[in-house]
């Protein structure tokens, strides 16, 4: 059994899973947070927040503090924290397991636009409407701020830093968001089309319900892959399993 495991990231799943273990006896669990929430969720168990110096830092750390096993819970477009984990882990020689909810996939009646980068998301707006609601995340409004001509709706849980698209409305607001709640926010707005990272599981996937429903198209940019060699599980359950701490 690991004595200190080490948690990255702040999603649901992480919050999850440091619930678990910090209700086990003889379990030590840490979770770090990136800091870029000023109030950040309930987390169990003991909380750092901030970076850790790149790949070395992270290592230095796992040793100073005595870590059995690291869980990369990052959000899936975390890639440099990724990348740092997983040359952190190989250089202590600890236990490392990713743990990544699965991706969205269209369905029946969905009309979805894939595309590998906020950049190229940029690129496909112009020809397919223009009320955006862009559902990205308020540090990458950047690749969109050379955009005229278009109105941007941004929902952030903090207001964004620049650059930002020059006609932009921002809407403050933490979820989860129902169907209802994302239907009325499209309505409202009068949105032509709606841009979206493959963040995947069920937290922020009402606004696709929502899109399909008024049949909106949906500019949907896809997770950049995991380093070499690394894999990674789906759901809690498969991080007890790897850890050795499924029950029963």
């Amino acid at each position: 059994m690991p004595a200190h495991v080490l948690i990255l990231g702040g999603t649901t799943e992480a919050r999850r899973l440091a619930a678990d273990l910090a209700g086990r006896p003889g379990v030590r669990v840490t979770t770090s947070l990136a800091g870029r929430v000023a109030r950040p969720g309930a987390v169990a168990g003991e909380v750092r927040t901030g970076g850790f110096g790149g790949a070395r830092g992270l290592a230095d750390w796992l040793r100073a503090h005595h870590v059995d096993a690291l869980v990369d819970a990052t959000h899936p477009f975390a890639e440099a924290i990724t990348a740092n984990a997983a040359r952190a882990a190989a250089a202590t020689g600890v236990s490392a397991v990713v743990l990544r909810r699965p991706g969205w996939r269209p369905g029946p009646g969905d009309h979805w636009y894939d595309v590998p980068t906020l950049s190229a998301a940029a690129g496909a707006l112009p020809g397919l409407g223009r009320r955006v609601f862009l559902s990205t995340g308020r540090l990458g409004l950047a690749a969109f701020a050379h955009l005229t001509g278009l109105h941007f709706v941004v929902r952030s849980v903090e207001p964004p830093e620049p650059p930002v698209p020059p006609d932009t409305e921002l809407v403050l607001a933490r979820g989860p968001f129902t169907v209802a709640e994302e239907t009325e926010l499209l309505r409202v707005h009068r949105i032509d089309v709606l841009v979206t990272k493959d963040s995947g599981g069920d937290a922020t996937a009402a606004k696709l319900t929502a899109a399909r429903e008024l049949r909106l198209p949906v500019v949907v940019v896809r997770r950049p892959p995991l380093p070499q060699g690394v894999t990674a599980v789906p759901d809690v359950a498969g991080v007890l399993e790897r850890l050795g701490l499924s029950r029963g």
